[in-house]
């Protein structure tokens, strides 16, 4: 049987970083959230171009609300000691549409193996430590139309109601259409607040559904 798509899916707000020295070597992390590998590998290079100067810059990062794209980098270092343990942490901390870059200045030590795993995964959890991680849902779409005279008051209504999010309005000639992201089993309560705000005149149809951010408990 096949699995059901994700309904939620954790990822970082904002671009963050995080420094570490072992041995003398410094290790400094960016992380960002990203939409797409195009990005990903976009901002790779925006990272590798300002630190030209260091030995390594080692990357991993996963990819879609299941979390079903996964790419690491060694980046010269010895094989599954850098780019694994950093897709490890991601995954461990359970974050897709992110990226984590690793650049490593090298300080005449070598770390060893087991050096380097821990300085490279300890080096992302100290960057998404620095981050804030939000939540995502996915919510179903639906589209009410109300004519000008009813629009504002359903538009208020409806950013009050449970389990409903406003994501975009158009105003037209003759009135307001709403596209609006809904929990699972809330669609018909909207449908009845239309209805009773509008005396019936208001329609509401199917829409896309989107991604929504949620709060992370």
């Amino acid at each position: 049987m096949p699995l059901s798509p994700p309904r939620r899916y954790l990822t970082l707000a904002s671009p963050a970083s995080a420094e570490l020295e072992v041995k003398r070597s410094r290790f400094v992390c960016d992380v960002a959230p990203v939409p797409s590998e195009e990005d990903a590998r976009a901002f790779v290079e925006s990272v590798r171009s300002a630190t030209r100067d260091a030995r390594h810059h080692c990357t991993a990062f996963v990819l879609g609300p299941d979390g079903g794209t996964q790419r690491s980098n060694d980046d010269g270092e010895p094989s599954g000691t850098a780019g694994a343990p950093m897709l490890d942490v991601l995954r461990g901390q359970g974050l897709t549409d992110v990226v984590a870059v690793v650049t490593r200045w090298f300080g005449g030590t070598l770390l060893g193996t087991g050096g380097l795993i821990r300085a490279y995964g300890d080096a992302v959890s100290a960057a998404v430590d620095a981050a804030t991680v939000v939540a995502y849902a996915r919510r179903e779409g639906l589209v009410v139309t109300v004519g000008s005279a009813d629009g504002p008051r359903v538009e208020n209504a409806l950013r009050g109601h449970p389990g409903c999010a406003v994501t975009s309005t158009t105003w037209g000639a003759t009135g307001l259409v709403l596209d609006v992201a809904v929990e699972p089993g809330t669609g018909d309560s909207v449908r009845g607040l239309v209805g009773a705000l509008t005396a019936g005149a208001g329609e509401v149809t199917g829409g896309p559904g989107s991604w929504v951010r949620v709060p992370t408990r």
